[in-house]
């Protein structure tokens, strides 16, 4: 041994929050990385910044704060002093009146009155005095939190109008991730005793966070941050490309994986002929479903099957460039009002100014949850333009008038489902590639199926980089949680920090 330092060699599907995370970190300790990204011109994904005739969306809206540290001092690093302070502002509209979310509670009294308040109350204290034992669902799960009255109110319409399914019909999963920590008595603690911020990061409960960084140009600036560095330090990003397949080599060959791909036209499809790229290690955010279709060779017909029936749902952003008659501090409002089809509504200058380049005027996204291909997705430009205005001045937000423009972007994928059977699924589909494909790395919100923030999702591709470089599965990326910490297998209520408080992931105990 002369003890050369061998390169490795790793192709990386999607130039997403992982995908780029992974890119930056493999690349700047000397991988040979090259990143295929479908989108021609937007690398972030979904935490892309889509520009129009200079104003700048935020596809869904990226709030940069972790419990990770170390996530945090990543983010530091990439931007530094073009990451702004933000205060968050965000209320809830149901019934023609609008609620401060984190709940305020007085306000939330006088909105509700008195009556109905009381119900609320009542409806709690059965809750916790009877709760659903077991919780399968969404609903049990959130009622059992905050009682079925509240969970009526605030929860219900605006969840179906995101999954365009009965809360009967959502795992509990969700509800658990997403609403960890948070409860009824909680929220209203916090509106009348106000505690001094912890020091420490990791005891704020996430969906009470009242702060938050945020790129000056917005998330997607963050991740062309990422693919400069990572394209300084050699790597290459290839921009426009598809991947068509995904195919192990067998033993002894001189790569454990070709990796084909074709550039897309301007209609998004793949033309050309196929260009293949040798790799040591596969790294892919692409949906898993999409994964699973371009193995070579292919998956046994169970975990075939299993990726068919995962499920994702789609959305659109109606940005409107508005000269407002009413203006509005929110960050975003969540419309919970059964009588619109908008979800939720941006105001994109609350993130930040520089997202809007005329201070006279303001820029709105409106979101509507969809799936690929059914009558919003389908619906012209034009015609959801429309909508959209029509919406936000029954919503009072704009008067008639006050439009001025519109644009519409399209985001396929953005959530994975978590019904009932997405966790078997699941489980069908890694048991088959951690058995059968080493060197493939599952990564992100979309290629674990797992529905999470973006720090969560670069904590996933910080330690695969780690077990790559390593050249062993030192880390199980699958138990990193909610809030982009890491515990270790078997001992999910224990984490490590060493003397700066950095949260320090611990290795998985050997089975030897």
């Amino acid at each position: 041994m002369d003890g050369t330092k061998v390169m490795r060699r790793v192709v990386i599907i999607g130039a997403g929050p992982a995908g780029l995370t992974a890119a930056y970190l493999l690349s700047r300790e000397g991988a040979a990385v090259t990143v295929l990204e479908r989108d021609p011109r937007y690398v972030g994904g979904i935490s892309r910044t889509v520009e129009y005739r200079g104003f700048r969306f935020d596809i869904g809206g990226h709030r940069f704060f972790s419990k990770s540290q170390e996530v945090e001092d990543l983010w530091t690093e990439l931007l530094g002093d073009d990451l702004l302070h933000r205060p968050r502002s965000s209320r809830i509209y149901y019934g023609g009146k609008f609620y401060a979310y984190p709940l305020k509670a007085g306000e939330a009294l006088r909105n509700l009155g008195l009556v109905e308040s009381a119900r609320c109350v009542a409806s709690y204290a059965q809750a916790r005095l009877f709760p659903v034992k077991h919780p399968r669902t969404f609903e049990d799960w959130v009622s059992n939190k905050f009682g079925r009255r509240l969970f009526g109110i605030f929860f219900k319409t605006y969840t179906e109008k995101v999954w365009g399914m009965s809360c009967r019909e959502i795992s509990a999963d969700w509800a658990a991730q997403r609403i960890k920590g948070l409860s009824l008595s909680t929220a209203i603690l916090s509106a009348l005793f106000p505690k001094k911020k912890p020091k420490d990061r990791s005891q704020t409960i996430k969906t009470l966070i009242d702060t938050f960084r945020y790129p000056r140009k917005g998330p997607g600036m963050m991740w062309e941050a990422a693919a400069d560095r990572t394209r300084a330090a050699g790597g290459e990003i290839r921009m426009g490309t598809v991947v068509t397949a995904v195919e192990r080599q067998p033993a002894g060959a001189a790569c454990r994986w070709r990796v084909g791909s074709r550039q897309v036209d301007d209609a998004g499809e793949p033309a050309g002929d196929v260009a293949w790229i040798e790799a040591d290690d596969v790294i892919s955010s692409a949906p898993m479903r999409e994964l699973a279709r371009a193995l070579e060779p292919p998956l046994p017909a169970a975990a075939l099957d299993a990726a068919a029936k995962l499920r994702y749902r789609d959305f659109l952003t109606v940005a409107l460039i508005v000269r407002p008659s009413y203006r509005f501090a929110d960050n975003w409002i969540y419309i919970h009002e059964p009588g619109v089809k908008v979800g939720r509504v941006q105001n994109f200058a609350s993130w930040s100014p520089e997202m809007v380049p005329d201070a006279t005027l303001a820029c709105y996204g409106l979101e509507y949850f969809c799936f690929e291909g059914d009558g919003l997705w389908s619906s012209s430009d034009a015609e959801l333009v429309a909508l959209a205005s029509r919406e936000l001045e029954s919503l009072g937000l704009v008067a008639a008038g006050d439009v001025l423009d519109g644009h519409v972007v399209r985001q396929p994928k953005a959530y994975p489902v978590y019904d009932d059977d997405y966790a078997r699924h699941v489980d069908t589909i890694r048991r088959e590639i951690e058995t059968h494909y080493p060197g493939l790395h599952l990564v992100g919100r979309n290629g674990m199926h797992k529905y999470n923030n973006q720090d969560h999702a670069m904590m996933t591709a910080m330690l695969t980089a780690r077990n790559i470089l390593a050249g062993a599965p030192l880390y199980d990326v699958w138990n990193v949680n909610q809030d982009a910490e890491y515990h270790e297998a078997g001992d999910r209520g224990a984490h490590v920090t060493d003397t700066t408080g950095r949260l320090v992931p611990r290795r998985v105990v050997s089975s030897s």
